[in-house]
Formats: structure tokens, C-alpha cells, sequence
């Protein structure tokens, strides 16, 4: 009689093998991606040394160090700090700033004072200042608008007007700040479109009085990020809500050619 054959065990344990092959793989994957990250690295380095060294040799920057700090190695001699570089700045000087010279500086300087003086006017609603782009006129909200408008207030037109009559023919840029409190109107969605709709209602004014050339004037609104005050306090807000007429330094106007 033959014997009875028992069925083959089937062995469950042979996806190992295969698990075994992928893991050899990835391993070997990442051996060549390490291989090649520390090759790039060299290659960063010999860069930078490369161009360290030409900038050294045309004297573009002074020479701190012939090995780039580019090195992991925590006992490496740390590198002497490169000083800055010295980049040149436009001196401003007061009251002949940039281009603007003294006998306009003063006249409008006078002629706000004595706007200021007639109309009894509060201390800061309007003053005038050097700043890097030239010869700042600066109106306070509270004397020109009312607080989330950029309707300027009847009674300051004709301030706004002699102020006007007092410009120079040179290029123009009118600003309209705000301080960091958040506006949310129908009219206006944030400070962005608040202050840009009061240096454009400014600029509207400047220009009506034809005092200016059209094609040299331009308005830019900053909100609450270009503030000359502490946004923190009563007063500083104060003096951040604002609409700067800017006498840009060196940039007179070129004629409009309209033939």
C-alpha cells in the first residue's frame, strides 16, 4: 500500500526575502545621497574660496580670511568678523537739502510759519523737515481730515492752498500714512486704501492749483509701515496719521512736451 502524501506546507515567511532585498536598496540609496551631499559641499567650499579670492585680488573687499567659514568643525579657528561696507550716502544738510536750495527752503519755510501764526493754528499740524529724499511738508490728520476720511476738511482748503502757492517746480511725491489701528469701513477695506485716498486727494488739490507740473507729482499711500513715531502711544498714533508732500532732492522737472 503507498503512502498517503501530506499536502506541501506552504511557507508564509518568503515576502522576507523580498523585504530584505528593498531595505539593501534603500540603504544603498542613501550611502549615495550622503556620498553626494559631502561632495557638494567641498564643491561650496572651493566656490567660495574661489570667489573670496578674486574679490581679494580687485580689491573689492579687504581680506579677513583664505579659508571660507564654511566649515563644520566646532574647533576651527573662528574668522575675523568683515567689517561693513561703506556705501555712500547722500548728505542731508539743513536748510540746503539735496538739490533744494536755501531761498526755497526758507520761503516755504516762512511761508508755513506765517500761515501757522495768522490762523492760530495748534503746534504740529503742519511742520516741515530734511529727510534722505529731500524737503518734507507733513500735514496732521487732525488739521486737514476727519478721523477714516480722506475728504479734507472745508476749512483747511485755503491753507492747503496758500501752502500750494509756495512749492517749487520740482518733482513731487505726496505720501498718506496712518497709524496700526485696523480700519474696516465700506469705504475703505484697510489703512492701505485710507491713506492712499488721502495723498490723492492732496495730490488733486496740488494740482488744481497748477502750481506743480501734472507729469512730476505722483501719490503713494504706506499705511501704518512707514511711521515717524511710537505707534504704542496717544501722541506717537498722532503723529503717524499723516499726508507728507515730499520736495524730492535732485529731481527737477523736465518740461512736458505737448506739440
Amino acid at each position: 500500500m503507498s503512502k498517503k502524501k501530506h499536502p506541501e506546507h506552504v511557507n508564509h515567511e518568503r515576502w522576507l526575502v523580498s523585504y530584505a532585498d528593498f531595505i539593501t536598496l534603500l540603504f544603498a540609496f542613501f550611502v549615495v545621497l550622503f556620498a553626494s551631499g559631502q561632495n557638494d559641499k567641498r564643491k561650496q567650499v572651493m566656490l567660495a574660496h574661489s570667489m573670496q579670492s578674486a574679490f581679494d585680488h580687485n580689491g573689492i573687499f579687504d581680506p579677513h580670511s583664505k579659508t571660507p567659514p564654511m566649515a563644520d568643525d566646532p574647533n576651527a579657528t573662528p574668522h575675523a568678523t568683515p567689517s561693513p561696507l561703506s556705501l555712500p550716502t547722500s548728505a542731508v544738510t539743513d536748510p540746503d537739502i539735496n538739490g533744494i536750495n536755501k531761498t526755497a527752503t526758507e520761503h516755504i519755510r516762512e511761508a508755513v510759519k506765517s500761515e501757522i501764526e495768522t490762523r492760530k493754528l495748534p503746534e504740529g499740524v503742519i511742520t516741515v523737515r530734511p529727510s534722505p529724499d529731500g524737503l518734507v511738508i507733513s500735514l496732521r490728520e487732525g488739521g486737514f481730515f476727519a478721523s477714516g476720511s480722506a475728504d479734507i476738511r472745508p476749512e483747511s482748503v485755503s491753507l492747503l492752498k496758500a501752502v500750494a502757492a509756495t512749492l517749487p517746480n520740482r518733482a513731487i511725491r505726496v505720501e498718506g500714512h496712518t497709524d496700526n489701528v485696523p480700519i474696516h469701513t465700506a469705504q475703505f477695506a484697510s489703512n492701505w486704501e485710507l491713506s492712499t485716498a488721502r495723498a490723492a486727494t492732496i495730490t488733486r488739490l496740488l494740482v488744481a492749483q497748477k502750481t506743480v507740473d501734472t507729469g512730476a507729482i505722483s501719490a503713494a499711500g504706506y499705511a501704518e509701515f512707514r511711521p515717524i513715531a511710537d505707534n504704542d502711544t496717544d501722541e506717537g498714533r498722532m503723529q503717524n496719521r499723516r499726508v507728507d508732500i515730499v520736495l524730492l532732492a535732485n529731481r527737477n522737472v523736465t518740461p512736458i512736451n505737448t506739440d
